[in-house]
């Protein structure tokens, strides 16, 4: 059985990651809500791509976070 003061210490860290994850992911939707800065007349397929970028960024931690693709068990 770990002590207190080490649980407690990473029980901290832990709320503080989440925290960051929380901020980033409240700036992501934010961002995606405005189409990603992006003016409709303006899309060309640069920005599909770099689309396609942040969707593979974003599987890769889906999957490891869901135990899906290559992480599945």
């Amino acid at each position: 059985m770990r002590n207190s003061k080490e649980t407690r210490t990473a029980l901290e860290a832990f709320v503080g990651r989440k925290a960051e994850i929380d901020t980033m992911l409240d700036r992501l939707k934010s961002l995606s809500d405005e189409h990603f800065g992006y003016s409709p007349d303006d899309i060309n397929w640069g920005h599909v791509g770099t689309l396609a970028h942040y969707a593979e960024l974003l599987k890769r931690i889906t999957d490891s976070a869901f135990k899906e693709g290559e992480h599945a068990e």
